[in-house]
Order: C-alpha cells, then sequence, then structure tokens
C-alpha cells in the first residue's frame, strides 16, 4: 500500500500530448492518477503513478470490472474522461464504482445530439428546430420545413466535424453523403445518422463549465472563429477572462436551463450556443472539457486550473474557482492549402515571434501526409500558436505574426 494519501483519480485515455499533457500535468500535483490506455504510456508517465492496459477503450462494461479490481486494492476517488469517444464507456466506471458522473444515461444524452434535442425541448429550451433523417429525401422535407440555409450535421460526433451550412436544396443533395459518411475512431453510429437544423445566425460561444449537484459554475467562455466554409472548422477561440457572458442573468439562465433538461448533476461540460439575432439558441452540450485549448487558455487568463477543477468535480469534492488573473488569450490553428500535402519541414521562427506568443507548436513531423478541410478535418491542422495579452486585437496581431513566421516546406 502506498504512503501517497493524494486521492488516487482514474483517466480513461489521455489524447494528443500538443493538446491535453497541460491537463494530466495539473492533475498529477494533487492526485495519484491512473490510467486506463490500449498500449505502455510514453510521455504520460511522468505524470502518473500507474496505468493498466485494456483491450477496448470503448468497452464500458469491461472497464468497469477491472476498475472495481483496481478499487479493491486501492480505493478510487473519481473517474475522467475528456476523450469525446470515450466518456460514456467512462460513466460506466463511474457507475460501477458509485462514484459522481456514474450515469451512462445522462452522459448518452449529451453524446447523442438527437437525444440532447429531445430533452431540451421538452424543458423548453431555446434552440434550432432539429431533424433526424437518414435520406436525402427525409433531410430535403426537413430542410424544407426549417427554411434555407441550413446546418447539416452528424448526430455522433464532435468539434463541428462534419458541420455544414447548405443554401438550398441542391446543395443539401450534393453534400448529405459526406455528413452521413463521416466518421472518426471510436465515434458514436446510428441508423439516423443525420441532423437537420434549422440555422441560427450570429457569433457561436462555448462555455466550459463544472457541475456538482445539478448546479452549473461557468468559468470561461471561449469566442470561435470559424473557416472554410460552407464548414464549420473551428480555426481559433478566444478567451477573455472578463467576458460579460460570465455575469449575463440571461445566458447563465439558459446554460443552468440546459443543463437541467439534460439531467447532467456532476461533471464537467462544454456548451456551445449561438447568440443569435432571435436570442440564445443552445447547439450542443458535451460531457467533458472542452477541445482546442479552450481549457488552456482559461487557466491563462484566469489561474483557474480545468484540470483540478474537473478532477474535484469526478471526486465530488468542491474546486478551486476563485480566479487570480484577468487576461485575454488567443488560439490559431494552421492547415496546407492543398489535399494531400507532404510535408517535407516544418517549423516556427522563434526569433521572430512576439513576446505575447504563449506557445507555438508544430503537430505533424516530416513525411506527414495532410489535407485542409473538409478532407483533413481536425487531423489537417498542422500547428497552433496561443497568445495572451490583455486584449483580442493584441492577441489577434500576436497570432497573426505567429502565422507569418511558421515555415512549412512541401515535398515536391
Amino acid at each position: 500500500m502506498t504512503t501517497d494519501t493524494r486521492p488516487l483519480i482514474l483517466v480513461v485515455a489521455t489524447g494528443m500530448r500538443h493538446y491535453r499533457e497541460y491537463l494530466l500535468r495539473s492533475i498529477g500535483t494533487e492526485y495519484r492518477v491512473h490510467l486506463f490506455v490500449t498500449a505502455e504510456p510514453g510521455w504520460e508517465r511522468e505524470h502518473v503513478t500507474g496505468w493498466t492496459v485494456v483491450a477496448d477503450l470503448d468497452d464500458g462494461p469491461a472497464m468497469a470490472a477491472v476498475a472495481l479490481e483496481l478499487d479493491a486494492r486501492e480505493p478510487v476517488r473519481g473517474v475522467l474522461c475528456w476523450d469525446e469517444a470515450r466518456i460514456l464507456a467512462a460513466s460506466y466506471i463511474s457507475e460501477a464504482l458509485g462514484l459522481p458522473g456514474g450515469d451512462p444515461e445522462m452522459v448518452r444524452r449529451c453524446r447523442d445530439k438527437h437525444l440532447t434535442r429531445v430533452a431540451l425541448d421538452a424543458l423548453g429550451v431555446p434552440q434550432p428546430r432539429s431533424l433526424a433523417v437518414s435520406t436525402v429525401d427525409e433531410a430535403l422535407e426537413a430542410a424544407a420545413e426549417f427554411g434555407y440555409p441550413a446546418i447539416l450535421k452528424p448526430r455522433g460526433l464532435g468539434g463541428s466535424l462534419g458541420v455544414i451550412k447548405v443554401e438550398d436544396p441542391l446543395d443539401l443533395a450534393e453534400r448529405f453523403a459526406f455528413v452521413r459518411d463521416l466518421t472518426v475512431p471510436g465515434g458514436a453510429t446510428f441508423e439516423v445518422p443525420v441532423l437537420v437544423e434549422e440555422f441560427a445566425d450570429g457569433p457561436e460561444v462555448s462555455v466550459d463549465a463544472v457541475v456538482q449537484g445539478g448546479v452549473v459554475t461557468p468559468l470561461f467562455v471561449g469566442r470561435k472563429v470559424l473557416g472554410y466554409e460552407p464548414y464549420c472548422e473551428e480555426v481559433g477561440h478566444f478567451v477573455d477572462a472578463q467576458d460579460a457572458l460570465l455575469d449575463d442573468p440571461e445566458f447563465c439562465r439558459v446554460l443552468q436551463d440546459t443543463h437541467t433538461a439534460l439531467g447532467f448533476t456532476d461533471g464537467f461540460t462544454h456548451t456551445e450556443i449561438k447568440l443569435s439575432s432571435r436570442g440564445l439558441r443552445v447547439i450542443e452540450v458535451n460531457g467533458r472539457l472542452g477541445g482546442d485549448m479552450i481549457p488552456y487558455l482559461g487557466l491563462l487568463t484566469t489561474g483557474i486550473d480545468p484540470g483540478l477543477a474537473a478532477a474535484a468535480a469526478a471526486c465530488g469534492r468542491p474546486p478551486a474557482l476563485v480566479p487570480e488573473r484577468k487576461l485575454v488569450g488567443g488560439v490559431r490553428f494552421f492547415y496546407v492549402a492543398e489535399d494531400d500535402t507532404t510535408i517535407e519541414s516544418i517549423a516556427f521562427d522563434e526569433t521572430a515571434l512576439p513576446p505575447e506568443i504563449d506557445r507555438a507548436i508544430a503537430v505533424v513531423a516530416p513525411g506527414s501526409v495532410v489535407s485542409p478541410p473538409p478532407k483533413g478535418t481536425l487531423w489537417g491542422r498542422i500547428a497552433y500558436a496561443t497568445a495572451l495579452a490583455s486584449t483580442v486585437d493584441e492577441c489577434r496581431a500576436a497570432l497573426d505574426a505567429a502565422e507569418a513566421n511558421l515555415k512549412v516546406k512541401a515535398a515536391a
């Protein structure tokens, strides 16, 4: 038995080092971390105290059985997962151990975007009208009812993957197959796989929040930057520690009502909301920490540690949520110009980067073959940069400089 008295938390999968190591590093300062992984860990080892190699990270009941054996040797105080494809499986572990977040149906209502719509509709939460369809004809009929432009989106994916704005029936018919057939490793599949939704205009924001006992506490608001129209690729975000939405009564009421409608009682969530000309419209809720470095920007700009906040919620402990800073952060993702580009070399000119740049990271290696959206989607990103400053404009200027000093050479 270990003499380390820190609580033991079980983390299911870790994700890419460039995007998620900051979470594991933070959690490891106050918790003993045990990983469930499908292969021996590499970079993760310095942040964890143990791991178990399991056959399938998507098999919740099987992992629950393994977790019960681990818990019998040493009590597990919480279960945490920020991998969208595995959050449902992880909830089976929490359920078996009697821990916060142990409600698979709660998580399923987030993973299945159609179930999200049904639950929000039952409580009257403002959202775009939506219908689940399986054929082009059904999609055309739904869009005719909602009007154009309309939105097509996969029912079981996240991160705006496969989300397309269509302008007319011909556009819808041409793009439907892309949405229907798009898959990602571990992604959920459905017999009725596509949602046709009413288009909501205006900017889109995300909000990362801690939920305990059904009470939602928003921590960070991310202002999305979209690109590659009509595909809704998230090419960047800005986080302002003093974003007015954090104190806006209507915004906070809708956020709380959304979680109440979903029956989401304990955990960490990433909710996306349109600030439309007709009022707030909830787009989706993800039962996990946000991606795209948004929680990291929250850490930089406020001092609130999202990894520790999520770990505390998973363990039923009070998180530390008092901000220490009031700054603005931004992230921008970079792509190649043409499909099937082979990277010969890639690097930022570090000497030319302004002091506001916090990170400038190449996420692909020489020899990688990458494409921009729509073929590349999230996996088409070749690099990213984060910036920290006093204003959005200062962050944007720094990110412009990082983009200008990213040197990419493609193989002939």
